[in-house]
């Protein structure tokens, strides 16, 4: 196998924390710089219409382009931990909190930075009101995540799951974004600062 790794980028990034939380070793990683397009040339479309990373090639060439379906298929390959739920219960609302803050919190970041840092004028055709829209909407989605983390050690119960992983990269992807983090939220800065302290969060 193969994982095309984009370094720094949030989705990216979720990838190498999933493999270190199952204690998988990471394929062989092939560097895609994206600050120089190399996401956009031939060859990469080719692997990954979509132009997006991080892409896992498997061995029969079979190209996984969406970060959840690469976890979910090396959660199918490696069980344990569990990290989508044990049971039927947990399998749910892993992924209803999932995908909560995958539509929310995290896109909502995502969309600040995309088009307002300086840095992605290249790379996308900027809509500044779209970054503002976002950035209005940013405190209700902590909000949710807040009053989730007040009565539980990570979003979904006493352990980590996919969810913590979605929602601590989007806390992460919040600085370069220019985004602070209100010191309102307490259970957030708590939660936090036990992920980062994390070694899965060096990977």
């Amino acid at each position: 196998m193969k994982l095309y790794d984009g370094g720094r980028a949030p989705n990216p990034r979720r990838v190498r924390i999933f493999f270190a939380e199952k204690g998988v070793p990471l394929p062989e990683l092939v560097p895609v710089d994206m600050a120089s397009k190399e996401h956009k040339t031939a060859a990469f479309t080719k692997l990954n219409p979509a132009q997006r990373l991080p892409v896992l090639e498997l061995d029969d060439g079979t190209a996984l382009a969406e970060t959840i379906a690469i976890c979910r298929y090396v959660e199918a390959l490696h069980p344990q931990p569990s990290l989508f739920g044990g049971d039927a219960k947990e399998g749910a609302l892993v992924e209803m909190w999932n995908r909560r803050i995958e539509l929310g919190l995290f896109s909502s970041v995502s969309a600040v930075f995309r088009h307002s840092h300086p840095a992605m004028a290249e790379l996308e055709d900027q809509v500044p009101e779209w970054a503002e829209a976002n950035r209005e909407q940013l405190d209700d989605h902590l909000w949710l995540l807040e009053l989730q983390l007040a009565g539980n050690d990570f979003v979904c119960g006493p352990t980590l799951t996919v969810a913590d992983i979605t929602a601590g990269i989007a806390i992460d992807f919040m600085k370069p974004a220019k985004l602070p983090l209100p010191e309102d939220f307490v259970q957030i800065r708590r939660w936090h600062a036990a992920l980062s302290a994390r070694p899965s969060w060096k990977a």
